[in-house]
C-alpha cells in the first residue's frame, strides 16, 4: 500500500503505519458505484487491485473522464475538498480491492505531509501532474480527431486498451462504440495498429 507515494514522500516507516490505520479495506464487484453524481464525497480511495472510472452524465449519455488503476488514488476531488455536490460518478470497471479513507482523516494525513516543505512540494507536484493530464485530455478534444485521440491512447496508455471495455473507451474518446469500431477497422487497414 502507498507504493506510488512512498517513492516521492520522505516519511519514516512509523508514519506510513500510522496512515495505514486510517484506511478501510473494501472488495467490490465490477460496476459498483462508489460515488454518485450529485452526492457529496466523504471518501477517497486507494486502488490495490482493479480499475475505476470517473464519468459524468452528458444529456443522458455517460462520458468517461478518466480511468484509475493499481496504486492510484481516486475521488471526486472538487466534491471531496470543498464538500459540494460531485459533478461526476465514480464507478468500478473491474472487481476491485480498495482502501478508503474518510475526509477528516485524510485532512489530518495531509496536515502531517504538508508540515514538511519537501514532502509538501512532492505531493503538490503529484497533484499538478494529474491536473496536467486533465488539461491534455480536454485540449485533445479541441485539437485532435477521434482517430488521433485513439492512436494517442494506444501509444501513451496501452494498458487502458487492454483492460477497459470498448464502450468505456468510446465514452472516454467522446464517440459512440460504433464510431470506435469504424476507427479501429480503418487504422488496422492502414497498418497503424
Amino acid at each position: 500500500m502507498f507504493n506510488s507515494y512512498r517513492a516521492v514522500l520522505n516519511l519514516p516507516e512509523s508514519k506510513w503505519e500510522e496512515f495505514q490505520c486510517y484506511y478501510n479495506r473494501l472488495e467490490v464487484p465490477a460496476r459498483t458505484i462508489l460515488l454518485q453524481e450529485g452526492e457529496i464525497s466523504k471518501r477517497a480511495y486507494l486502488i490495490e487491485k482493479g480499475c475505476v472510472r470517473v464519468w459524468f452524465n452528458n444529456d443522458g449519455m455517460d462520458t468517461t473522464f478518466q480511468f484509475f488503476f493499481e496504486n492510484e488514488s481516486v475521488s471526486s476531488v472538487e466534491s471531496f475538498r470543498r464538500q459540494i455536490p460531485s459533478p461526476v460518478t465514480v464507478e468500478t470497471v473491474e472487481p476491485c480491492v480498495l482502501h478508503w479513507i474518510h475526509k477528516d482523516d485524510l485532512d489530518q494525513v495531509f496536515g502531517d505531509i504538508y508540515s514538511d516543505p519537501a514532502n509538501s512540494a512532492a505531493l503538490s507536484e503529484m497533484l499538478f501532474e494529474r491536473q496536467l493530464h486533465y488539461m491534455k485530455h480536454c485540449i485533445s478534444f479541441i485539437k485532435h480527431s477521434p482517430a488521433d485521440r485513439y492512436v494517442q491512447l494506444l501509444r501513451e496508455s496501452p494498458h487502458i486498451i487492454q483492460r477497459v471495455p470498448q464502450h468505456y473507451i468510446a465514452s472516454y474518446l467522446g464517440i459512440t462504440p460504433v464510431s470506435l469500431s469504424r476507427i479501429r477497422k480503418k487504422l488496422m487497414r492502414e497498418g497503424k495498429i
